[in-house]
Parts: C-alpha cells; sequence; structure tokens
C-alpha cells in the first residue's frame, strides 16, 4: 500500500520506519522488466498444483494486456511440472489466492528470483550485459548504470541461501478486508535482526514498539485476531476508518474524531521532508 501510494520512497521510508531498519539504495522493476528477464533468459520450470494452473492462467490475461507479451494458456488444468515463459511466470507470483494465501505470493516470488539469479550465474556475463541494456529502460533506481555494471561480474560467485518471509509471527484481522497482522511487530523485528544482521539481542526502537502498540489498537486488540483467514479477496471499505496517508502525516482517524498518530512521540505529525515521488504506471 505504501509503494502503490507513494512510490519508492514512501515503501522505503515504511521499512525503515516500522523495521527499524536504514535502507538508502534501492532497485524497483515492474512487470515489463520481469517479464523481460524471465523470457532472455529462455523461461522457467516449475512444479505447479492444479490451484495454482488456474489461477495463473486467469492472472495472464492481465499480465499479458499490460505488458503486450503473449502466453499460451496451460491445458489441461492439472497439477504437474510447465515450462513458464514471462507472462505465465509472473502471473505465477500474482497468485495469493490458494491455501497458502499472501504468504504463498511472497514464497512464490522468492522462487523466481532465485530461479534467476541461478539462470543468470550459468547465462555467462555476455548475455547478462545484453540483458542489462534491455532492462534498464524499465528500472527505476538510486544506482547509475555503470555502478550496476561493474557489481555483474560478482554474479557469478552469489548465491541465494536461507530465505523467509515477514512476519515470521502473525494472526489475521478482518478490520479492513482480511489482512495479515503482525504479533507483535516488537516481537518481529528482534526475528528480522536477528535473520538479517545475526544480531540475537536486538532491541526494536521506541517508534516500532508505537507503532506496535497502534496496529492492535487499529484490529481491536489482540483478543480480535483470529488464527485463519476469513473472507479472502474481500474488500470492506466501511471499517476504513484509519489509514496511514501518503502526504506524511502518518496515521489519520477518519471515523470523526480528527486524531494523527504520532510514532515518536514527538509532537510532530506533519511529516517532515518534501514526499515528492514519481511512479511508473505498470509498477
Amino acid at each position: 500500500a505504501a509503494y502503490a501510494n507513494g512510490g519508492y520512497k514512501w515503501a522505503i521510508n515504511m521499512l525503515n520506519q516500522n523495521l527499524d531498519l536504514d535502507i538508502t539504495d534501492f532497485v524497483t522493476v515492474n512487470m515489463n522488466a520481469l517479464v523481460e528477464v524471465v523470457d532472455a533468459l529462455g523461461g522457467f520450470d516449475f512444479d505447479l498444483t492444479d490451484e495454482e494452473v488456474v489461477h495463473m492462467n486467469n492472472y495472464c490475461v492481465g499480465t499479458s494486456e499490460i505488458t503486450g507479451k503473449s502466453y499460451e494458456r496451460i491445458e489441461p488444468e492439472v497439477a504437474g511440472t510447465y515450462h513458464l515463459n514471462g507472462v505465465q511466470a509472473t502471473s505465477y507470483c500474482r497468485i495469493r489466492y490458494t491455501a497458502s494465501l499472501d504468504m504463498g505470493r511472497t514464497e512464490r516470488q522468492r522462487k523466481v528470483i532465485q530461479m534467476i539469479v541461478y539462470k543468470a550465474k550459468h547465462a555467462g556475463l555476455s548475455k547478462i550485459f545484453n540483458i542489462m541494456d534491455d532492462v534498464f529502460p524499465m528500472v527505476t533506481t538510486s544506482l547509475g548504470k555503470e555502478d550496476i555494471l561493474q557489481l555483474l561480474p560478482t554474479l557469478i560467485g552469489y548465491s541465494i541461501d536461507e530465505t523467509a518471509g515477514f512476519p515470521s509471527s502473525y494472526k489475521f484481522s478482518n478490520v479492513k478486508g482480511s489482512i495479515i497482522v503482525a504479533t507483535d511487530l516488537v516481537s518481529n523485528v528482534q526475528e528480522l535482526h536477528k535473520f538479517l544482521y545475526g544480531d540475537a539481542n536486538y532491541t526494536p526502537s521506541a517508534t516500532v514498539t508505537a507503532n506496535s502498540e497502534k496496529i492492535l489498537e487499529i484490529v481491536g486488540g489482540a483478543s480480535n485476531l483470529d488464527d485463519v483467514q476469513t473472507n479472502i479477496g474481500e474488500e470492506n471499505t466501511d471499517n476504513d476508518t484509519v489509514v496511514f496517508e501518503k502526504d506524511g502525516s502518518g496515521w489519520t482517524d477518519t471515523s470523526g474524531s480528527g486524531e494523527q498518530y504520532d510514532p515518536d512521540n514527538s509532537g510532530d505529525t506533519s511529516g517532515g521532508e518534501d514526499n515528492t515521488y514519481v511512479q511508473d504506471d505498470n509498477t
């Protein structure tokens, strides 16, 4: 939601503010770039369940329209190993309406990234440089092209080891459609820093603690959280009384109280710096 409302700046701000990170450099890609990369690498073989086949075929329609790339519908719709082209692999990344829900979607995305790295390593530098030339115009990044070109040779010795999704501990709420809620944010941030940096004794900031409490307040308390997600895909706009404003003003209660959320208790809810951004239509 942060990215949809405020592009990469708000996505980075959201991650840094809620997870005690200090991200400064970034790369964002749209569907066109992902389709282009997968096709340039010759496509990927994936084991799909029959449910994934059905949903992937459905998503392919929209992905093809957005990117202008073609695909062949998989028939029959049964489980098996399939060779996916760019449109299909991108659509596979978009699936969340299965038993694994949104956690399954992020796992699929990690699988595709791992496959890209694996196939790129075996494609050779010449192929990688050609892909770089084709895809770079579709990329928004804080790095210059020369910076990325200098990094490419290190790809040969690069590997992705353990991966994980966030949050590691969660439940579900129906306060705004059916959403995943970190239970609680403080302990999840501790686990994140242990996973990323090996810091088993990390103490989250006061901002994370305040945001953790605010999240539970928004969903009506920990007692109102469910172990199982319900109403998958439903939108419940009647209860959208608390939103995170893209203009930097923070959490705003739209129920009539006019309250604004001050995450660090500084008294400042103005949002600080200029948050102008540019976002591609197909991001």
